[in-house]
């Protein structure tokens, strides 16, 4: 059986939460917590980095700090998860979903102004599978328009665009630690906040409204409820987790890329023969292996490929349903013009095995098993 996730497990993981019960502070904020926050700020170069209990939460505390109010509008892919969407539809924000690039599945930058009008207030690329959108066009127009833009870059630690890393971009950036991700907390995330002057207001949010962050620090003698709010904080044991991570985080990517291009070798002649396509990474975006897709032709034989690999034990699986097709998305949002590549592309889009550990066997082994899926078959 080759799984298609197994969470990242180090083996420094259970001595790390050992020590975060050992020091009697596991509600948050801890030793662990301040050594993730510094690792991500160090590695982005981002004002402040805090850890959230996920990466949905980075997403509504990045709405709160960009003041999103009922009757804005916010432009985003419809190919994403859930959670992007819904952190501005709980501000009372409608959603408005552009077309993606059929090349990495990102938003398509050359659609974005015109879905731009006087209710516009934020833009929110998300990085699919780790490669940037193109942010030179994004940051151009959010300037012009004086917009703010909101980086969905869950699957985006490690990456970066024309060298900066992704989630340092935009005013405001936002990771998952999901059980799924690079690194994991099993649940949690982290937004990261370009801005010093935005950082107070968002210790703020993330601690229930209360200035109870500069308590903590000595700067007042006393906290009290400020400002609007929720519980946004990790559990120092999940991030005594995440820290066994981070501390490896080379080797992890090491590890993965190897995978990555690993399947790029095998399935490259299919790809070549014009039966599968490969992904694609622009120039000037380095990735971080967080995913390797193949498409195929059409839904039909995506259906038909994943139950061949099911037969052999490989568990592979397709992704997002696109947003504006869901009941919710059509109760919230609009697609701003022609969905040309949207659900063509998302109804062909297969995802392979790929965590840290996997090894060069079961890779080829699941290459093998797609190059008899497609054996004697017709090709472009």
């Amino acid at each position: 059986m080759i799984k298609f996730n197994i969470p990242p497990y180090t083996g420094r993981e259970d001595k790390y939460i050992m020590e975060a019960v050992r020091s009697h502070k596991i509600c948050g904020d801890g030793a662990f917590t301040q050594k993730c926050n510094r690792w991500i700020e160090e590695k982005t170069g981002t004002a402040k980095a805090l850890l959230t209990t996920s990466c949905t939460h980075a997403t509504e505390m990045a709405a709160l700090l960009a003041d999103i109010h009922p009757g804005d509008e916010v432009i985003m892919p419809s190919y994403t998860f859930v959670s992007t969407a819904d952190a501005f539809v709980l501000r009372g924000a409608t959603v408005v979903f552009v077309d993606i690039r059929p090349d990495t599945m990102n938003i398509d930058e050359n659609l974005i102004e015109d879905a731009v009008t006087a209710k516009t207030r934020a833009i929110v690329p998300v990085h699919y599978a780790g490669v940037s959108c193109e942010m030179d066009t994004i940051m151009d127009i959010a300037r012009r328009y004086h917009l703010c833009v909101i980086e969905d870059a869950a699957q985006g630690v490690m990456s970066s665009y024309k060298g900066q890393a992704l989630g340092a971009i935009g005013d405001f950036g936002c990771y998952s630690f999901h059980e799924t991700k690079n690194y994991s907390m099993g649940e949690g995330g982290a937004i990261l906040i370009r801005d010093p002057a935005a950082v107070e207001r968002a210790e703020i949010i993330r601690e229930k409204g209360t200035n109870r962050s500069k308590f903590y620090r000595g700067e007042i003698s006393k906290y009290t409820w400020v400002d609007l709010g929720s519980s946004y904080l990790p559990s120092e044991l999940n991030a005594a987790y995440l820290w066994a991570q981070l501390e490896l985080a080379q080797e992890i990517y090491e590890d993965r890329m190897h995978s990555w291009e690993l399947y790029r070798e095998q399935l490259s002649a299919l790809a070549a023969s014009g039966a599968i396509e490969l992904p694609v990474i622009p120039a000037g975006c380095v990735h971080n292996a967080h995913m390797f897709y193949i498409k195929a032709a059409n839904i039909e034989e995506r259906t038909e490929l994943i139950a061949w690999l099911k037969e052999a034990g490989i568990s592979a699986v397709f992704h997002y349903l696109p947003l504006h097709t869901a009941p919710a998305g059509e109760r919230f949002g609009r697609f701003h013009g022609e969905d040309v590549y949207t659900t063509r592309e998302s109804n062909r889009l297969l995802r392979l095995p790929l965590y840290y550990g996997l090894t060069e066997d079961d890779v080829t082994a699941v290459c093998e098993r797609i190059k008899q899926f497609y054996a004697g078959r017709h090709t472009k």
